[in-house]
């Protein structure tokens, strides 16, 4: 079903096909990058069951930053809404994005690299394209999503389906007990946990059905019922795709390949090797639609909260999708195309979004303690959060003992919205001619952008023939906007 294409096909993006080398790399050993992957769908399932609680107890759209607000107070909701506003989503659906427009090209420069120009492009028209879709339609978005899921599943069967044949035929070398242990380098804690880092990586996007909560149907059945059928059906995918890499490449070639399944390809399916670049390019197209469908909801809820202009919170009356959201991550991606320097803005910020699933689930504790007798629809065993928070205390503590550049100007970003929070949010009693100040800078961009996104969807509806609905709900105090947009709960159309 649709939830279910949402929650897995966001888990399955680009990271597996990126993450394997990583994760083998600071492994040491093709035994425990296995173990690794194991151990990352497990603890996987651990934190989706947690957010699963917290999801039906705090039915709210915008998944970790509500919770952690509500719990914490606004200035730690503050802080993983900046920190997700400014660099996460922006970076990480621009790098999708890329990849895709990457993939795409790449069979038409075999000889070369695809030009830089070229790449920007196509990324710009993927994300401009399925803005459009997340904006007309909630289950067109849905729809895509499931299709495109469907697709890198497939292609990932293929590569299972292939590595099954090899260990038939005997090319299972690397898989004994004897070798799948010999390192290639000494272990060491700290890259080990930067091992878990890279799988967690590839595992992103487990905690996207809370971000839309509002939506599902059913959240307390569905929501738990997600969780079941996706986590463990992309653990056993992610385990045996890299038990198919590696029966078909040494663990030293693995790590020569800058794009592994292109490499796993290229060697075992033969003519038929174009199949590898159409595959990832399907499952980066799916991740940028789930990405774009996912962070606009966490900015709705940031703007409803009042964290983010009120813009921001603005819905569609007939079609119930959170346009200017939709249109602000957009332009900010796009912004993000700009810069060349993406990768390294994606290692300064992975830290400190691995951070906040830890302090959310610890607000998970803090809530049950708080407030024990609050209703629970789903509630779990506290064995369960304090196994989580004991695996990410590990993986903080010494990614940050391996890493402390990256992970320090991480934190740096994080606290700068910390003067942005008390002058914004925090002071309520501001000069008069401060905010009518910032008023006359906002204003007119706030009012030529949603002026031009009436002209359009008015075209749109017209030309669709779709009618107008009589339904008006709770209009905007803003009256150029009361006929398209409603500031209110975010329904999932019929």
């Amino acid at each position: 079903e649709a939830r279910n294409g949402v929650q897995h096909g966001n888990i399955i993006g680009s990271g597996i096909f990126v993450s394997p080398k990583g994760v083998l790399e600071n492994a040491g050993s093709v035994g425990l990058a296995i173990i690794v992957w194991v151990v990352t769908g497990g603890i996987t399932a651990i934190g989706a069951l947690c957010y699963a609680e917290l999801g039906v107890t705090i039915p709210k759209s915008g998944g970790d930053y509500s919770y952690v607000k509500d719990i914490f107070g606004g200035l730690a909701g503050f802080l993983r809404l900046w920190i997700a506003v400014l660099v996460i989503y922006p970076t990480n659906q621009a790098v999708i994005a890329l990849t895709f427009a990457n993939y795409i090209l790449q069979p038409l420069f075999p000889s070369c690299l695809p030009p830089d120009t070229a790449l920007r492009l196509l990324a710009a028209v993927c994300l401009l394209l399925l803005t459009w879709v997340n904006c007309f339609s909630v289950r067109w978005a849905t729809r895509v999503q499931d299709i495109f899921t469907a697709g890198k599943l497939l292609a990932l069967g293929l590569i299972i389906i292939m590595g099954i044949v090899q260990i038939c035929k005997g090319h299972y070398y690397w898989l004994e007990p004897v070798h799948a242990f010999e390192t290639f380098r000494d272990y060491e804690v700290g890259l080990i946990a930067l091992s878990f880092l890279q799988g967690s990586f590839a595992y992103g996007g487990w905690n996207f059905l809370n971000y839309v909560t509002e939506e599902l149907v059913d959240p307390y059945r569905n929501l738990p019922r997600a969780i079941f059928i996706s986590i463990p059906l992309v653990t056993f995918v992610y385990v045996f795709a890299n038990i198919a890499y590696i029966t078909a490449m040494s663990p030293q070639e693995l790590l020569a390949s800058n794009a592994v399944a292109v490499t796993f390809g290229e060697k075992l399916l033969g003519v038929m090797s174009w199949i590898m670049p159409i595959s990832v390019a399907l499952s980066t197209f799916g991740g940028v639609n789930g990405s774009l469908f996912t962070s606009s909801r966490l900015f709705f809820a940031g703007a409803r909260e009042g964290h983010l202009p009120r813009l921001l919170a603005m819905i569609h009356v007939n079609r119930c999708t959170p346009i200017p959201a939709l249109l602000f991550t957009c332009v900010s991606t796009l912004l993000m195309m700009c810069t060349s320097d993406i990768y390294t803005l994606i290692n300064y910020v992975g830290f400190i979004n691995y951070l906040f699933y830890g302090v959310t689930v610890a607000g998970q504790i803090v809530l049950r303690i708080k407030q024990p007798d609050l209703k629970r629809p789903i509630k779990i065993s506290l064995v369960w959060p304090v196994i989580y928070l004991l695996f990410w205390g590990f993986l903080l503590i010494f990614s940050l003992y391996s890493e402390p550049l990256v992970c320090g100007i991480g934190l740096l970003i994080m606290l700068t919205g910390v003067p942005v929070y008390y002058l914004g949010v925090y002071w309520e009693n501001k000069p008069e001619w401060f905010d009518r100040g910032l008023c006359k800078h906002n204003g007119d961009v706030y009012t030529c952008t949603i002026t031009f996104l009436l002209q359009l969807f008015d075209s749109l509806r017209t030309f669709s023939g779709l009618e107008r609905s009589n339904q008006r709900v709770n209009p905007s105090r803003l009256p150029f906007l009361s006929e398209m947009f409603y500031s209110g709960p975010l329904f999932a159309p019929s």
